[in-house]
């Protein structure tokens, strides 16, 4: 048997729109299921109007039309944080629904470890790409901090928080901005923070241990970001000549 290397040809599609669609399906799906509520509704909604505007621009941007096949896994991974958001939003009028949650999220991270593995395997790696799984997960880890603040208390946001302050620092520190080397701590480190607090949100583990994991995951993501800010500090002056 004959193995091929050359890309698979996979059909395209308008992943904006497709995506503001299945959206709104699985927000229907979850009041069904769950009892969404106003609250629920108006963050989905919310998000799939932002998610439609952000990633059109983005395409146009880049000159793309299309989405490709590992971008349709990351827009499929964006709908379920969708989800996420909305169940978050609406545990301000009552409980989380904590199984639909988890599952969601769940799904969400798993499916992280897929979209760039189906990039190599169909040549559809982009930069537009890369940006947009990386928003994915900001987004989830955002919301996930905080569920589990409301257990473990606020300085859980702090998880979600980093990369958002980060990248507001860049603004007004343009050497923030440098490019980074790459580092395999560093995507472990930006995966387990999703893993950490799913486990945390599920509610399987004891008070203490719970807290013991999330303020071990803070302090791991504390000396990550520190670490890449001493080295861009480090750089600047050789990328400013």
């Amino acid at each position: 048997m004959t193995v091929s290397d050359r890309p698979i040809a996979t059909p395209s599609v308008d992943g904006p729109t497709v995506g503001m669609a299945v959206q709104f399906v699985l927000l229907g799906a979850l009041a069904a299921g769950v009892g969404l509520g106003a609250a629920g509704w108006l963050a989905g909604t919310a998000y799939a109007g932002v998610t439609w505007v952000v990633l059109s621009r983005a395409m146009r941007r880049s000159g793309m039309s299309l989405l490709g096949p590992a971008n349709q896994v990351t827009l499929a991974r964006a709908t379920l944080v969708g989800g996420v958001t909305a169940l978050t939003a609406d545990s301000l009028r009552g409980a989380v629904p904590i199984a639909a949650l988890v599952t969601l999220a769940a799904v969400a991270l798993a499916l992280d470890a897929v979209d760039g593995q189906v990039a190599r395997r169909t040549g559809s790696t982009s930069v537009l790409g890369a940006r947009f799984d990386m928003e994915v997960d900001a987004v989830l880890i955002m919301v996930l901090s905080v569920v589990v603040a409301g257990s473990l208390g606020p300085w859980v946001l702090a998880i979600g928080a980093f990369r958002y302050v980060f990248v507001a620092a860049a603004w007004a520190l343009p050497w923030l901005r440098g490019s980074l080397p790459p580092r395999f701590s560093r995507k472990v480190v930006a995966a387990t923070q999703g893993i950490v607090l799913v486990v945390a949100a599920s509610g399987a583990l004891p008070y203490p241990a719970a807290l013991a994991i999330v303020a071990l995951s803070l302090a791991v993501l504390t000396w990550s970001f520190t670490r890449d800010t001493v080295w861009l500090w480090h750089h600047r002056e050789i990328r400013s000549r």
